[in-house]
């Protein structure tokens, strides 16, 4: 039996989605035997890899590596799930938005109003550039379901994992139906 590639993404946010995916518990035991884990930050895979059939992305694109990530995931996964609030809405994450361009508000939070001696937190080649904006994901790649919640529920994704794994077809807006199994 092929097992599931299943990847799990964390862009810009809290990881409060990831953390309701660890609230699975004892069923986490049970998802392990019928997926291979291809990629997450519970993993220590450095690489996004291809052929993935499901992406539970949390988060939302805030920086070069968000976007460079996201693009990859993208063009390598079958299923991108926008996977919580900042994932679909842009939530607190795009928050900053209306804060003004990056590099202002870095050296107004990290110069102007330090407590000791000011410095900007970027080092070139280290740290990625902020985006001019946040995004949701659905802004920068096409997404294929949606899973709203800040975070999620265990059970509404332990739901959706089982519909998937169990081979139901998957309607996609705007793309043909997707069945796995």
């Amino acid at each position: 039996m092929n097992k599931l590639r299943l990847a799990t993404v964390w862009l810009g946010g809290c990881s409060g989605c990831h953390m309701s995916f660890l609230d699975l518990d004892e069923w986490l035991f049970e998802l392990a035997h019928r997926v291979d884990l291809v990629y997450s930050p519970l993993a220590d895979v450095k690489e996004y890899p291809d052929r993935v059939d499901v992406a539970l992305v949390e988060g939302a694109v805030a920086n070069e590596d968000n976007l460079h990530l996201i693009r990859q995931v993208r063009e390598r996964t079958r299923l991108v799930i926008a996977f919580g609030d900042c994932a679909v809405t842009g939530n607190v994450t795009a928050l900053r938005n209306v804060l003004g361009d990056p590099e202002t508000l870095l050296h107004t939070i990290y110069v102007e109003r330090a407590d000791t001696a000011g410095q900007m937190p970027l080092a070139p080649g280290i740290v990625p550039r902020l985006l001019d904006r946040v995004y949701p994901v659905h802004k920068v790649v096409p997404v294929d379901v949606y899973l709203p919640g800040c975070p999620p529920p265990a059970q509404r994704i332990r739901a959706l994992l089982e519909q998937i794994l169990a081979g139901g077809d998957i309607h996609l807006t705007g793309r043909e139906m997707i069945r796995f199994g």
